[in-house]
């Protein structure tokens, strides 16, 4: 299992757009990732669920991938988040 914690820089957080490369992203790959903000876990790879925790600029969200893939999930969910939500 792999926890990640990460700042939020974009202007909108994650919602809508950056949440769905979000999601887009976490479904590649097949480890269990969830995200953890304010006492609340959610499925990364649902897009309600992760709209549902509301987190905004400057929000520090847990990510946490468990799984065969999971080292390669957590670098490339954290990097998108740290690039702001630009894929390389």
């Amino acid at each position: 299992m792999q926890q990640n914690f990460v700042r939020i820089q974009n202007e909108v957080g994650l919602h809508a757009r950056p949440a769905a490369q979000f999601v887009k992203l976490a479904k590649r790959f097949n480890s269990k990732v969830t995200v953890t903000y304010n006492g609340k876990i959610v499925d990364a790879k649902s897009l309600v669920r992760l709209l549902s925790i509301g987190a905004g600029k400057d929000a520090e969200i847990e990510i946490t991938t468990d799984g065969i893939d999971e080292q390669e999930a957590a670098s490339s969910l954290v990097g998108l988040i740290q690039n702001n939500f630009i894929e390389k």
